[in-house]
């Protein structure tokens, strides 16, 4: 619902991408959007068009995978979500026993925030996304576990105002900055620890994605609630200390989500048996 972050995606101008979607509201007759200066909605026959065209998108992947010569060997392109953190630590395990089984499958893989991973399922632009289970979990989707990640709360070692409060005797909570993640599981894992520890947290940041709030912490900008795995694998571990937690954290359940209606898909079940 942005042209010009749209254009950029699929590398055309604006205007091409304008003269595109010119030409299709031509051939189906119908205006597919609702654009002004500030923001671009569907129609209604625009969403039937988006219907229409993930079905048939469904429904050609599927005829080519059972009209293929090679019947027993896959091919197509799988669309992989993860953070940077998950391309690391979890997803070549996954990825080599895929690849052993099925060669010719293009992996195209796109690492952003976790915490995203179900919209881009959702809105299409991932067949597979790694991610946390969230609750609730959407009934439209399907999520098949493969580890479960601690959390543990987190602060810099460097000599700084953070590192003072948190080495008294009796550690104020409610007047430690913290870093909490903008939205997603690691959020709702924050909210829940203000709660059980009864205080109103002082805020220094909301940040999206874990890996800059693992940057932050060893700046010594606060203290924050963290994925173990992502504080492993970040070129700053040496400068985050992990510190006991007054209440007990609940880890994350980590796993590959899809939609449940591409469970049918023979690409998308492939990588799920790899699992």
């Amino acid at each position: 619902m942005h042209f010009a972050k749209t254009a950029e995606q699929m590398h055309v101008s604006p205007s091409t991408l304008s003269r595109a979607l010119q030409r299709l509201e031509e051939e189906v007759n119908a205006k597919l959007f609702e654009r002004d200066n500030r923001s671009v909605t569907l129609t209604h026959a625009g969403r039937e068009f988006k219907l229409f065209a993930e079905q048939t998108l469904h429904h050609w992947r599927n005829l080519r995978h059972s009209i293929d010569l090679k019947q027993d060997v896959l091919r197509g392109t799988l669309n992989l979500y993860c953070s940077v953190t998950a391309a690391y630590s979890h997803l070549p395990q996954l990825l080599e026993r895929f690849r052993q089984e099925h060669p010719f499958v293009e992996i195209a893989l796109t690492t952003g925030d976790a915490a995203n991973a179900l919209a881009e399922i959702q809105q299409n632009r991932a067949d597979i996304a790694i991610a946390a289970l969230p609750d609730p979990f959407p009934t439209t989707l399907h999520f098949a576990k493969i580890d479960d990640v601690p959390l543990s709360l987190i602060a810099p070692t460097m000599r700084c105002a953070v590192q003072q409060q948190i080495n008294q005797a009796q550690i104020d909570w409610s007047q430690v900055p913290f870093i909490i993640p903008d939205h997603g599981p690691g959020r709702r894992r924050a909210d829940n620890w203000f709660k059980q520890m009864g205080i109103s947290p002082n805020i220094y940041a909301q940040v999206s994605g874990q890996e800059a709030i693992a940057s932050m912490v060893a700046l010594g900008c606060g203290v924050s609630i963290s994925p173990e795995v992502v504080i492993n694998n970040s070129p700053v571990r040496d400068r985050i200390q992990l510190l006991p937690s007054p209440v007990k954290i609940a880890p994350f359940e980590l796993g590959c989500c899809c939609k449940v209606k591409r469970l049918g898909d023979p690409i998308v079940n492939a990588f799920l048996e790899a699992i």
